[in-house]
């Protein structure tokens, strides 16, 4: 979308709260933020007024972005991420008692409550719900099939949202314009019954191509997401009552992942996804983004969410000798941090995907006077990323203000240097939860300030996830070898090219100001490839084909083992979960995934330290936010009793 049309959205986004709610304020930054322009509810029974309501449903999904719930409730708890040294979020990593229908307990007031998603999603819903029920008003038949498609496709993604994390949710399919406090909560099926009808009209309905630009709702993106719906409704989790669906879903799902594999094909090199070089750029405008939150530099548009992701997986940097903070080093605020599984899932020689997710160097831009020679611009932080059996590090010299390891390009010892493992022991972490390897994703040197919202677009769906969708739908038809053929040509992207530089690296980061040309600044151009696989440079073409789903890569074979994985139909399950980690890394899916799936409490209680006390099965669903069964009543208008309170939450709870 250009300029106008983001801050047409994100204007009528808010707008659309209000109007279509009846609600004043739902927090204290609401209530400071200054509306200039209203409309009233009669401006909805027009053309026009439906036309800018849809494109204010752009507006919400802004949400997954912003704040502390973009990871929380995404990537917290799982085999991918554990929690850094910041305690914001903790419970929904570690499954405590805090973790609860009213989360108490929390190390500050930023954390994540159950009720957030739940919110901002039937928001969005009661949104679609006007265009939805509005049909007639539209004289313009072009402009109705369009309008109609962006609302289906809305209110189908945010109940797949909310099914995913709480299962049964209330369906609302006409708009509240008033106070209601009487709802029953659905099943799962009749859930995800709804989403697959609204994807299946949005798929109908919507052209292909954007029509309002860049970042707009199309056919393939509906196919995608009605693919990943139906695969929902044929996993583990569903299987009390999903068999007399699953033949059909898999079939569809595979005929809707070739429509969007051949419409919006991938992009030549998965690093060019991520090398973002500032807004609208390159990055932003590649055919594999389906879906993609917008963002934008104008602080005229930049409405109540904004993107926050680039700070949540950084660890810190700034308090370690010779560095300072700053825009292109990042904002390290160390929540995210990256577990031993997540290192060790890659194929790090021959997989260019984990070198072009994680950042891996600094430079040094605080030398001052030093007695080692040290500069700006020089090599200041240091993370090597080696295996169990490699034994040329002795921890007690690295860590923190070592100034021990010699870079071979300058010369001169390098202040800080971090290593995952010393005589076979995991050491990574020694120097304490803000060490570790940092996913480079969501770096954005854009930002004004180091504490100002990000710019970048926020992406929510890509054609590498519908690879292996359609891979994992032939594993659940038992076609093994056909999925493993399917996960080689996305694995094909992922190979480093005859020529490539293997040591290079780009994100976000480089959009500061100077930039690559820079040298006095945090931001590196380079990872430590060579320093952490210990092999001779090389332009040579990589290899990661696999011949037979009976013999899988070694770092699959080893994660297996550790889980105590048998059978070719879970072992085939686990490795499609191996590969979403490895092409999807932190991308806000990780945790729905290994719940669908049942797989999260062997995965978290395997690989998570922090989770694995207490996570159990009853975490495969979120809790049912107190807030919204307190405020139920029952059809006569009547106070819910215990009981019935207790039968509106999941269970565990």
């Amino acid at each position: 979308m250009n300029v106008m049309n983001k801050m047409k959205y994100i204007i009528l986004g808010m707008l659309a709260i209000l109007l279509a709610l009846g609600i004043n304020s739902c927090s204290d930054d609401f209530l400071n933020e200054e509306l200039t322009t209203a409309y009233s509810t009669d401006y909805y029974e027009t053309q026009e007024g439906l036309n800018d309501l849809a494109v204010a449903l752009y507006g919400n999904i802004r949400y997954h972005f912003a704040y502390e719930w973009a990871y929380g409730t995404t990537n917290y708890g799982t085999d991918e991420f554990s929690v850094g040294t910041d305690l914001t979020s903790e419970m929904w990593n570690n499954y405590d008692s805090r973790l609860a229908p009213y989360v108490s307990g929390a190390a500050n007031k930023n954390y994540p409550s159950p009720s957030h998603l739940w919110d901002q999603m039937y928001y969005g819903i009661n949104s679609a719900n006007i265009i939805i029920n509005s049909e007639e008003i539209f004289s313009d038949a072009d402009l109705k099939q369009k309008c109609m498609g962006e609302a289906y496709f809305l209110r189908g993604y945010n109940y797949l949202r909310l099914a995913m994390q709480y299962g049964g949710v209330v369906l609302k399919v006409e708009p509240t314009n008033t106070v209601e406090r009487y709802f029953e909560r659905s099943s799962a099926e009749e859930t995800v019954a709804q989403i697959v009808s609204d994807f299946q009209a949005a798929y109908d309905l919507l052209p292909e191509e954007e029509f309002r630009g860049k970042g707009t709702f199309t056919k393939p993106l509906a196919a995608h997401m009605l693919a990943k719906a139906l695969l929902f409704r044929c996993s583990e989790r569903n299987d009390e009552w999903n068999s007399t669906y699953v033949d059909a879903d898999l079939d569809k799902i595979i005929t809707l992942s070739d429509y969007v594999i051949t419409t919006r094909p991938l992009a030549s090199n998965y690093g060019d996804i991520w090398d973002w070089t500032g807004v609208d750029c390159e990055a932003e405008l590649l055919p594999e983004i389906l879906m993609a939150a917008q963002f934008n530099a104008d602080a005229s548009t930049s409405g109540r969410y904004m993107n926050r992701t680039y700070c949540y997986p950084i660890a810190q940097y700034s308090n370690l000798p010779l560095m300072s903070r700053t825009v292109a080093g990042g904002l390290d605020f160390q929540r995210l941090r990256t577990t031993e599984y997540g290192c060790n899932v890659f194929d790090r020689v021959n997989d260019s995907r984990f070198w072009k997710s994680f950042k891996t160097k600094y430079r040094v831009n605080k030398a001052g006077d030093n007695e080692y020679g040290i500069e700006n611009g020089d090599l200041g932080v240091l993370y090597i990323v080696n295996d169990k059996d490699d034994n040329r590090f002795d921890v007690s010299e690295l860590g923190e203000g070592s100034f021990s390891y010699v870079d071979p390009n300058t010369g001169k010892v390098v202040p800080n240097v971090f290593v995952n493992y010393s005589n076979g022991e995991w050491t990574a972490q020694n120097s304490g939860n803000n060490r570790f390897v940092s996913l480079s994703k969501y770096e954005d040197g854009s930002r004004t300030a180091v504490k100002a919202n990000g710019n970048r677009d926020g992406v929510l769906a890509r054609t590498g996830e519908t690879y292996l969708i359609k891979a994992e739908a032939l594993v659940r038809q038992g076609n093994f070898q056909q999925a493993i053929e399917v996960v080689n040509e996305l694995r094909a992207r992922a190979e480093f090219e005859d020529g490539e530089n293997r040591a290079r690296h780009a994100d976000g980061s480089q959009a500061a100001n100077g930039g690559l040309d820079e040298p006095y600044d945090a931001y590196s151009n380079r990872s430590s490839y060579y320093e952490s696989n210990n092999i001779p440079e090389t332009t040579a073409a990589s290899d990661l084909q696999i011949d037979s789903y009976t013999s899988l890569p070694a770092v699959d074979e080893a994660i297996l083992d550790e889980m105590g994985i048998t059978g070719d139909y879970n072992r085939m399950l686990h490795f499609i979960l191996n590969e979403r980690s490895r092409e999807l890394f932190g991308e806000f899916l990780r945790w729905d995934d290994l719940a669908r799936t049942e797989t999260l409490v062997v995965r978290a209680k395997t690989f998570n330290d922090e989770a694995s006390e207490n996570v159990n099965e009853h975490h495969l669903l979120r809790p049912i936010p107190q807030s919204f069964i307190d405020g139920l009543t029952n059809d006569d208008g009547s106070e819910l009793t215990a009981e019935q309170k207790s039968a509106m939450q999941n269970p565990g709870y």
